[in-house]
């Protein structure tokens, strides 16, 4: 008998237990020591509510505007890759989760479902992440492809020019198994080994990252994407200035989720400055070891506009399926709505740092 999950803590346990070791090291692993991945957990767990009483609960409202677009709550599935390593039917099996759920999915480029394929399950529109690839034609060729599959926004991942080490991953010997592939590159002539993943030796550059982009890419892909335009993997000020001033429509907080460079500050610290930077010009997402529903209120209470998950809706996919996955969100809405309801800020738009113990 499966025991009761009731946060999303229960679900990583189970998962642990029934994904395939190198699969769960993958998922769960980060760069390095795993120091920013743990910083991001305890970053949370440091901030403390400030608690008003006697506010009327009896309606709690998550909705928000975001993007031209009405969402239910600000929790959105961020890009996670390898989705067949969890589960045999892979993205399409999320998509139907994030169906269930009312919830928007970022896409990852390393998906193992191409995004047409997804696109075409999606009951909300899909956004895409985006790696700026060595071949900047080929880069081309994908944003238009998955815009003309109905993408409402690229997402631009900036903060991994090379690979970073990841220790787990190395000790427990991760590669791709044979049948899963990233079908978003190989659907397009690129073929990649199941080795390529982690290229051997001391070469530290992925074959399927652009090494050498720069701000210049950014101001070549705002030229050539109609959509929304967000930079993810911003943590300095300076850059979140630069992205605003080239006109991207977005940023994305974040410092991959503990998976690119070690000892980083953990993104809900880094998030104050960059709203300070940017001051409302676009809206801030940010993600990061988000578990709880105090940890979105918190996330909204010092500046972002919504969050985005990772690791969690994986695990949830290995449990259940679509089913784990909408579950996953489910804990995480609600937890929230509670935190909304118990500290005397039933809308979503009230919410603001004077919840926070300074």
């Amino acid at each position: 008998m499966q025991p009761p999950l009731w946060t999303l803590d229960d679900f990583e346990q189970l998962a642990r237990e029934r994904m395939s070791h190198a699969a769960y090291e993958y998922v769960a692993g980060a760069a390095g020591a795993g120091l920013t991945d743990a910083e991001n957990r305890a970053a949370f767990q440091r901030i403390r509510l400030r608690q008003r009483v006697l506010v009327d609960a009896s309606r709690i409202d998550t909705k928000l505007r975001l993007f031209d677009r009405d969402y239910e709550f600000p929790i959105l599935l961020g890009p996670t890759g390898y989705h067949k390593l969890v589960h045999a039917e892979g993205e399409i099996e999320t998509v139907k989760g994030a169906n269930l759920s009312d919830a928007t999915l970022v896409a990852a480029l390393f998906s193992t479902v191409a995004f047409e394929a997804m696109s075409r399950e999606a009951a909300r529109p899909l956004w895409f992440q985006l790696y700026i690839q060595t071949d900047r034609g080929f880069t081309k060729e994908l944003v238009e492809s998955v815009l003309a599959a109905g993408c409402e926004a690229i997402c631009v991942t900036v903060d991994v020019p090379v690979n970073g080490p990841r220790d787990r991953e190395y000790r427990a010997g991760f590669t791709l198994p044979p049948g899963v592939q990233r079908a978003n590159l190989a659907s397009r002539g690129t073929a990649f080994s199941a080795a390529a993943h982690r290229p051997a030796g001391r070469n530290i550059y992925s074959p399927t990252h652009g090494a050498d982009a720069t701000w210049k890419d950014i101001e070549w892909l705002r030229s050539i994407v109609p959509a929304k335009l967000l930079l993810k993997g911003i943590l300095d000020p300076e850059d979140a200035e630069r992205a605003v001033e080239l006109g991207c429509d977005g940023l994305i907080v974040s410092n991959h989720g503990g998976r690119s460079l070690d000892t980083l500050q953990a993104s809900i610290d880094a998030l104050p400055a960059v709203v300070e930077q940017v001051r409302g010009r676009v809206p801030l997402l940010m993600d990061g070891g988000i578990r709880r529903g105090t940890d979105v209120f918190k996330a909204l209470a010092r500046g972002a506009a919504a969050v985005l998950i990772g690791r969690p809706y994986l695990y949830g996919l290995s449990v259940g399926g679509a089913a784990g996955v909408a579950r996953v969100i489910e804990i995480l809405r609600t937890e929230l709505e509670m935190t909304m309801g118990l500290i005397g800020c039933p809308e979503l738009s009230q919410i603001s740092d004077k919840f926070l113990l300074q």
